[in-house]
């Protein structure tokens, strides 16, 4: 009777941890967002961006990451002048951006991009620029977003995006303004 009821317990607990690991998985990526590094860059680029009011699409947002990435804004703190950066994992970014995203308007594009893979790894500097709407003439801000991508084979993953925006005291040099791939 006490093994039935052990066994009994151990199955019941089986599939209701094997049910809610289902309802937790994020849906899976586009093949055609993660079939190649332009289309991943072009992917994240795409995702964020979005008019004033817009939702994003956070569902698609999460399947071009890696479920160890990271988010890394980093900069000076202008009252401080500390230098320092802040880890965010995909969700805490979620949480993060997507007020602000949706009431002002954010639009940013790649401007200039350099490439460097080695075996299943990528690095690429993408220098950005960010507008509150697609009509706007000039960028709010400029700056460089070191992307780290992994290729398992079958797919391109976001592992991390570790960023820095232009200052007046820290421009962005000349040779990130032009690709080089």
């Amino acid at each position: 009777m006490r093994k039935n009821l052990l066994l009994t317990f151990l199955v019941v607990l089986f599939f209701s941890l094997n049910s809610m690991a289902q309802t937790t998985e994020t849906k899976e990526a586009n093949p055609a967002d993660v079939a190649s590094l332009d289309a991943i860059m072009k992917a994240v680029y795409d995702v964020i961006s979005g008019d004033a009011g817009k939702a994003r699409d956070w569902d698609r947002f999460r399947t071009l990451f890696h479920k160890d990435a990271r988010l890394i804004p980093s900069g000076k703190n202008p009252q401080t002048n500390v230098v320092g950066a802040n880890a965010l994992s995909p969700e805490d970014y979620i949480k993060r951006a997507s007020a602000r995203m949706a009431q002002e308007g954010f639009f940013e594009r790649e401007k200039a991009r350099r490439v460097e893979i080695y075996g299943n790894i990528a690095h690429v500097f993408s220098t950005y620029e960010s507008f509150h709407s697609l009509s706007d003439k000039k960028p709010f801000i400029r700056g460089i977003n070191s992307f780290q991508l992994l290729n398992d084979g079958k797919r391109w993953w976001v592992i991390t995006i570790f960023w820095q925006g232009e200052t007046t005291d820290n421009p962005i040099p000349k040779k990130y303004l032009k690709s080089k791939k």
